[in-house]
């Protein structure tokens, strides 16, 4: 097996070598990625460090990081390449266990190999300092960037007595860091037992230090910034924002300020994770608070899909989908409201998680808190909350229910291809049954509702030129409530001479298909069909509908029992009429 991953690894890096004299425009292509195996906070250092991993591997670089870091890389590769690279080096310990993929945008200047050797040479970062590459033979000279030195080595009584003089929670760190590497797997209590002092001599092997069990001062340096080189990549800086009121780290390589917008100031992405942040900061109460947790629900920057909770003077949403994570805390204090949100994609969950909990840790309430008005004069659109984008569905029809547990008949096209489908935007709906041919879906709420009205299926069918009304959502919801749009009953079969379709005459929009067919006494004849008529081109105002023998057999395979219409039922002021029509319709919608 040895002998495999071996054979694996030099197959890669005759591939990898084929990518070193890549040119620059092909290295900021996304798909030209690098994989950062350390970070170090001294050029000599650094320097260093890439001359011992370029002893042993291909394609080593070093890239300035900002900040005063400087970090080591292999590549560039083709990003299906990098990914094997790094999982095969991983395995056979060639790389820290941390190592990660790394875009050209966040590196600076190049500062090993020098000159002509060099693998790539892409633009500096708005933080890189200049460096000048150190030629051996002057480097006694003061070099033309300040650096630091490297920290002095060790031996072992010397290594104990720094060691003692570290802090409990700087003995935790160092655990936390082990742990992260691969090397721990006990509690994080700042003792160093032998399970510590074994991860401590173990992660020395794999580094190439003599095991002691003891780490050296600049060993734990080493290994601290191993652990932190994720956040070293995206920049972590600290930022006190004075309008917001807020104090905390930011990923500020790959997000900047643009703007504030009540009750939000704005961090867009400026790097290629394409990652947000959001500092949230209001006066208010308790309602306010919960009015925020309801409204940040409806953005897109928010899937419908992960945990939420709220409590009496805070909450916390995760979201998953469409390519993104995002994690939104608030907390009400003294009145007023301050929290964050972080936006990151998928498939980073490592280097998020760390960013995330850099954040958590490094968040502080400071004096202020922005301005209710802050914004107010931004363009307005109602699909925006903020300047940000309101999540929306795919498509929208109407329903109605059918019994007192929420059951709810609707058109079976609204149900097609739905990832979630729900009710009034709110609950969440299962498709319980669904005939495409007939066009009838029937769904179930995930958890029981209490309508404020069920519709009553006639027993037989109205007369031919009377009155119906349909009830339905005519714009998908953008008015909030359903509508009554008035029309005839023309024929109890449909064009081909179906029997369990009527023929309408009525002008209705696609958003009304779903809807209840009532007659003047309440009692509901039939569905809305969307009309999906193929290549026929029929008259303006003609429409069809799914009669009530046809809602009945759908009903009864869903196992639903339908409630009928009492005989006899004399006409309902046109009021009381659209209030019930009301009180039975609701908004079903699909959601990517």
């Amino acid at each position: 097996m040895k002998t495999l991953i071996a054979t694996l690894a030099l197959a890669l890096m005759t591939l990898a070598s084929a990518f070193s004299g890549v040119v620059h425009a092909q290295q900021s292509s996304q798909d030209t990625v690098w994989i950062q195996v350390a970070a170090r906070a001294s050029l000599r250092e650094a320097q260093a460090e890439a001359q011992n991993f370029a002893a042993q591997l291909p394609d080593v670089s070093g890239f300035a990081l900002g900040g005063g870091w400087y970090g080591i890389v292999l590549g560039p590769y083709a990003r299906t390449d990098a990914d094997r690279v790094l999982q095969v080096y991983r395995a056979e310990g060639q790389i820290p266990r941390d190592s990660f993929i790394a875009f050209g945008n966040n590196l600076g200047n190049q500062f090993y190999p020098t000159a002509a050797t060099a693998n790539t040479e892409p633009q500096p970062t708005v933080d890189s300092p200049v460096l000048e590459p150190i030629d051996p033979a002057v480097a006694t000279e003061a070099p033309t960037e300040p650096v630091q030195t490297a920290l002095p080595d060790e031996t072992p009584a010397e290594a104990r007595r720094s060691e003692s003089r570290l802090t409990r929670d700087e003995r935790k760190d160092l655990q936390i860091a082990l742990k992260a590497a691969g090397f721990y797997t006990s509690s994080i209590d700042g003792a160093f037992g032998r399970g510590t002092r074994g991860s401590m001599s173990d992660w020395q092997t794999a580094r190439g230090y003599a095991p002691t069990g003891v780490l050296t001062t600049a060993q734990r340096q080493a290994l601290m910034d191993e652990y932190n080189a994720p956040l070293i990549s995206v920049g972590m800086t600290a930022v006190t924002d004075t309008k917001a009121g807020i104090a905390m780290q930011i990923p500020a390589a790959e997000v900047t300020f643009d703007r504030y917008e009540s009750p939000f100031a704005l961090y867009k992405s400026s790097g290629d994770l394409g990652a947000q942040v959001l500092l949230i900061s209001q006066p208010g109460n308790q309602r306010t608070l919960f009015g925020l947790y309801d409204i940040m629900q409806t953005l897109k920057i928010v899937p419908l899909d992960g945990p939420r909770q709220r409590s009496g003077n805070s909450f916390t949403l995760e979201g998953r989908g469409n390519g993104i994570v995002s994690y939104t805390e608030a907390r009400l204090a003294n009145g007023e409201i301050k929290g964050f949100t972080l936006v990151w994609p998928m498939g980073d969950d490592d280097r998020r998680a760390r960013v995330l909990a850099a954040m958590q840790a490094s968040f502080a309430r400071v004096d202020g808190v922005l301005d209710p008005a802050a914004g107010a004069d931004a363009p307005q659109n109602v699909d925006l909350v903020s300047g940000l984008d309101v999540r929306k569905p795919r498509l929208s029809r109407s329903g109605f229910y059918v019994d007192a547990k929420g059951s709810v008949v609707t058109t079976s096209d609204v149900v097609a291809g739905c990832a979630r489908v729900t009710l009034d935007h709110e609950y969440q709906a299962e498709v319980a049954f669904n005939d495409s041919a007939a066009g009838i879906a029937v769904l179930r709420p995930v958890e029981p509702l209490a309508p404020m009205a069920v519709a009553n299926l006639a027993s037989a069918s109205a007369r031919l030129q009377s009155d119906i009304a349909v009830s339905g959502f005519s714009y998908e919801g953008v008015l909030g409530a359903p509508s009554l749009s008035w029309g005839s009953l023309q024929d109890v079969k449909d064009l081909s001479g179906n029997a369990g379709v009527s023929r309408l005459q009525l002008t209705s929009q696609p958003g009304d298909a779903g809807g209840p067919v009532l007659t003047t006494d309440g009692a509901v004849q039939g569905m809305l069909l969307s009309q999906n008529i193929g290549a026929n081109q029929l008259p303006d105002g003609v429409s069809f509908a799914a009669n009530a023998d046809s809602l009945r057999s759908a009903l009864s395979t869903a196992g639903v029992t339908a409630t009928d219409a009492s005989a006899g039922a004399t006409a309902l002021p046109v009021g009381a009429l659209t209030r019930q029509a009301s009180g039975m319709t609701v908004l079903v919608s699909c959601w990517e």
